[in-house]
């Protein structure tokens, strides 16, 4: 979750203060790097998975963004439900699991518990709950200053990130059946795209070979959890969520300084490459000064959320010996749409668990056949096309659909991945079946959404009323007719 500040209003003094304490906190992190100071991960029970799934409240009566946040977080009363930047957003955060026995239905269980909990609070309010990566009501009038969370962090990073672009409004353009040009006068675009983050607690040594097999699965991630036709009634990418997030918050001076994207290399040593690269490649956006040890990174950890790589490395603490805290690593996984069912979701999570796991344990690096250039390719191909889209493996020569692939390549290293964590072997074939499932139907939330629309007409509100019907039945989107 981002983490909130107090005020959204900065001096040049504040943007010194910040810039020398995040110097003096990289330094140390570089130092934790080194001597691997790190909570282990090699023993059971000790690598644990999160995530955070990012939602829409929905007016019930007319299925369009029901702006009633602070409202429904006095029903909530919950730790793990959090704001996000538009009044109509929220987050659901899980509890971490140990990658162990049946981790993975236990996250499940606890997300649909919360989900039922936010279904009620919502209730009360005439509205009700919604994961889909876009929704099809949304229109531009509801994406405006007026409908943005009153809190101190996002009106300081819209004015911030509109100091780096001299005032310029964003402009969104997006290819597809219906392209799409507009112009913005803040960051409220942002608002439109939700999604589905995996937190994978990792270790330092090997978190290079972590990050550069998330980069090469975030082209299977991408398409097998599509749930992003299209924006404002236009039919646009697979996942339209993730050219529409690149610019919704566009620095727009240099590709190397752009907030979000997928970056532009694999790692060599360390994940410290990325924190490196955070205070040499992009001006601090929230200069928010926090009277905290320098062992808690405070700075760092609120300066690295504000740069939305699609594949983030994260630092965070938990408890250790005579009531001290120790830091660990975390992978964020942030590339796959809030998902149509909670099943779907989680059996999201458990193709990234273990595909990674397996790509990073093999003997040659998949990294050293497969070309980081390549890699982007195949994830903006993905994003466009979705199970359709022909990409380059690093095991294979020719190119192949992504809904072959998943089958016959990525499956199987999950399958052994997930076995070689202690996940247990029926759990594995549950949720991996859910995604064999999805690809040979080669139905995702996208092209039932596009199905749906083909038969029935683009009328954006009975589509989002069916979805929700179809998502309050608890099925797996493979399961989904177009009644």
């Amino acid at each position: 979750m981002g983490q909130d500040i107090g005020d959204h209003a900065f001096t040049q003094a504040d943007f010194r203060a910040f810039e020398a304490r995040l110097k003096a906190e990289t330094t140390l992190l570089e130092r934790w790097f080194a001597e691997d100071a790190f909570a282990p991960t090699e023993h059971e029970g000790e690598r644990t998975v999160g995530f955070e799934l990012e939602a829409c409240l929905i007016d019930r009566r007319h299925q369009a963004p029901a702006p009633v946040i602070d409202a429904f977080l006095e029903q909530v009363q919950d730790p793990l439900v959090v704001p996000e930047l538009a009044r109509f957003n929220l987050e659901l955060n899980s509890t971490p699991e140990p990658l162990t026995g049946n981790a993975l239905s236990r996250l499940h269980a606890e997300l649909e518990r919360t989900l039922a909990h936010c279904q009620t609070a919502a209730a009360t309010l005439d509205a009700r709950v919604g994961t889909i990566g876009i929704l099809p009501t949304l229109r531009p009038e509801h994406l405006v200053p007026a409908q943005m969370t009153p809190r101190p962090r996002y009106r300081a990073l819209n004015e911030q990130i509109l100091r780096l672009r001299d005032g310029a409004p964003f402009r969104l353009e997006i290819e597809g059946e219906q392209p799409l040009t507009i112009e913005q006068p803040d960051v409220m675009l942002e608002a439109a795209a939700t999604s589905f983050q995996i937190h994978l607690k990792i270790g330092a040594a090997e978190s290079a070979r972590v990050f550069n097999a998330s980069k090469l699965l975030a082209a299977i991630s991408v398409a097998i959890g599509a749930n992003s036709p299209a924006l404002f009634g236009r039919e646009l990418w697979c996942e339209t969520r993730i050219p529409l997030f690149e610019q919704a918050v566009s620095v727009g001076d240099s590709p190397l300084r752009e907030r979000v994207g997928f970056g532009i290399r694999y790692a060599d040593q360390s994940v410290m490459e990325c924190f490196r690269s955070n205070i040499e490649r992009y001006p601090v956006l929230l200069p928010h000064l926090m009277d905290e040890p320098l062992e808690q990174l405070a700075h760092l950890r609120l300066h690295n959320g504000t740069i939305w790589r699609w594949n983030r490395p994260l630092i965070g603490f938990e408890p250790a010996a005579a009531g001290a805290q120790q830091p660990h690593l975390r992978m964020e996984h942030r590339v796959a749409a809030a998902g149509p069912s909670t099943i779907d979701n989680i059996a999201n999570a458990a193709l990234y668990v273990g595909a990674v796991h397996a790509l990073a344990s093999e003997s040659r690096p998949p990294e050293q056949t497969l070309t980081f250039n390549q890699a982007r390719v195949n994830f903006y191909l993905a994003a466009r096309y979705g199970l359709a889209a022909e990409i380059l493996w690093y095991d294979h020569r020719a190119r192949m659909p992504i809904h072959r692939l998943i089958l016959e390549r990525v499956l199987p290293k999950a399958h052994l991945g997930l076995e070689a964590l202690g996940i247990d072997h029926g759990e594995i074939d549950d949720w991996l079946g859910v995604i064999a499932a999805r690809a040979r139907t080669r139905r995702t939330g996208a092209t039932w959404q596009r199905a749906w629309v083909a038969k029935h007409g683009p009328d954006m509100a009975a589509l989002t009323e069916a979805y929700l019907a179809w998502q309050a039945s608890g099925k797996p989107v493979h399961e989904w007719t177009l009644d």
